[in-house]
């Protein structure tokens, strides 16, 4: 595989993923929560911020902090994933972007306003098709200066357990996370949930600004316009067992009985299964499932093992009610997107 670049290396000093044996906390702690940010981290005055709802609506808004605040709130426990997640794990030409491996994951009770109720209020006109979210973070890619921007479809926007999020696991937004509020969509990849958010606007026409389109879509080639990435394929995901050497990381795990843990994920429908091989694929035998932390947050597994010596390969596998399950290799994408090909740990017992 060919060297990381400049580019890549930049990113991955700003950005971050979370350590894989934080899968062992039920709620990813805010500073070990996944991290991406595209351009800078904006400036923001509490004190005369304002989200403005408007567009195509019969009645736009207006509101600070303490409106938003004063209003009946919710808290939604979510898993989100980066789009992107796995990137760095598929085969050349490597695409060009931020090189998560397999850590750009977090599960957090998010609190704040329920998106629907909101959107009600404002009522959108007859000719509403889709809403925009507009976050403060501003920059420029390819080519063109933008605030960060995507949009849902109205049907989308009411139908979910969408909310603008001030608080994180119980604390107020960390600047990083989008202080002082975001959007939150369970469910769905990363890149929908906007940070930063500022403006909501109802549209009369699909929105085609850059973060929507041509970014993020599932294409095979340059000249493909390609699928939109919407929600998070199956995914599960293990702590890696035994202990670490450095820097490499290779594992290494004392014989004898142990238990293998992890977390799973879906955003299409509850996660139903996960299966464990312990010989490379040879064999697969299901986990023990934990009970679901509702709807959207992930779900705990356990594996018990009797650790024989050698060297062993450690995969695990999720699938969802649906039916939808993790393939041993996800198909290469231009963006490297929801890559959730299998986990695989090499473990030397001894």
């Amino acid at each position: 595989m060919e060297p990381f670049s400049q580019v890549e290396l930049q990113l991955a000093a700003r950005n971050h993923g979370m350590p894989l044996e934080a899968l062992r906390y039920p709620l990813t702690p805010a500073g070990l929560h996944y991290l991406l940010i595209h351009y800078d981290i904006p400036a923001v005055d509490p004190e005369a911020f304002r989200l403005t709802v408007g567009g195509h609506v019969a009645r736009p808004l207006t509101l600070s902090l303490d409106d938003l605040r004063a209003r009946d709130a919710v808290e939604v426990e979510m898993t989100l994933e980066c789009a992107g997640n796995g990137r760095a794990l598929l085969p050349d030409p490597r695409p060009l972007s931020q090189p998560w491996l397999a850590e750009a994951i977090g599960n957090a009770a998010w609190r704040g306003v329920p998106l629907a109720p909101l959107l009600e209020e404002a009522g959108p006109a007859d000719d509403a098709v889709e809403v925009v979210f507009t976050g403060l973070d501003e920059g420029v890619e390819a080519g063109e200066r933008q605030f960060y921007e995507r949009s849902l479809t109205l049907a989308e926007a009411t139908a979910g357990d969408a909310l603008l999020a001030y608080e994180m696991n119980g604390q107020p937004l960390l600047p990083q996370h989008g202080y002082p509020l975001r959007l939150v969509v369970p469910g769905w990849y990363g890149m929908a949930s906007v940070k930063w958010l500022t403006r909501i606007t109802a549209v009369s026409e699909p929105f085609t600004g850059y973060q929507q389109t041509p970014a993020y879509h599932f294409r095979r080639d340059e000249d493909d316009p390609g699928e939109p990435v919407t929600r998070i394929v199956p995914r599960a995901l293990m702590v890696p067992p035994g202990i670490a050497g450095f820097p490499e990381r290779e594992r290494t795990l004392d014989a004898g009985p142990t238990t293998i843990e992890g977390r799973a994920w879906s955003g299409w429908a509850p996660v139903e299964a996960v299966e464990v091989s312990v010989d490379g694929g040879e064999s697969w035998t299901e986990a023990e499932l934990e009970p679901a932390r509702g709807r959207w947050g992930w779900r705990g597994w356990r594996f018990a093992w009797d650790a024989t010596p050698g060297i062993h390969l450690l995969l695990c596998r999720a699938r969802d009610a649906a039916g939808n399950a993790q393939p041993d290799e996800a198909a290469w994408n231009v963006g490297g997107y929801t890559n959730n090909g299998i986990q695989r740990v090499e473990v030397t017992v001894g």
